[in-house]
């Protein structure tokens, strides 16, 4: 199956994990015969984040397409740029915000369940 996530009406998430502003997620699969749970193409205007949340015993990854931003992981924040894959670990805390005041911060996100 192909599927272009450019093509996909994204879902308008307010404040999603506790985060800040309107955050655009789009649902490329969530539907498999393995033990991945969803892949999301999700876009982060200006001045709006991810909050700082955990997921259990699944694990999570962000992979960095365009902008720039400041990605949270367990209390340390650090920059995040294109090319970045962030592993946000089992039980770990882990948040992302768009710094920028006038780039998206565009990624890729992909959960995998324990």
């Amino acid at each position: 199956m192909i599927r272009n996530f450019y093509e996909v009406t994204p879902d308008l998430v307010e404040n999603i994990h506790d985060g800040e502003g309107i955050v655009k997620v789009s649902t490329i699969f969530d539907k498999f015969t393995t033990p991945m749970q969803f892949l999301h193409y999700t876009v982060l205007p200006p001045g709006t984040s991810i909050g700082v949340h955990k997921h259990g015993s699944d694990e999570e990854f962000y992979i960095i397409l365009e902008g720039t931003g400041e990605m949270e992981l367990d209390g340390t924040k650090q920059a995040v740029a294109p090319g970045d894959v962030i592993r946000n670990a089992p039980f770990g805390s882990h948040g992302l915000r768009n710094l920028s005041d006038k780039d998206d911060l565009k990624i890729l996100v992909f959960e995998v369940k324990q």
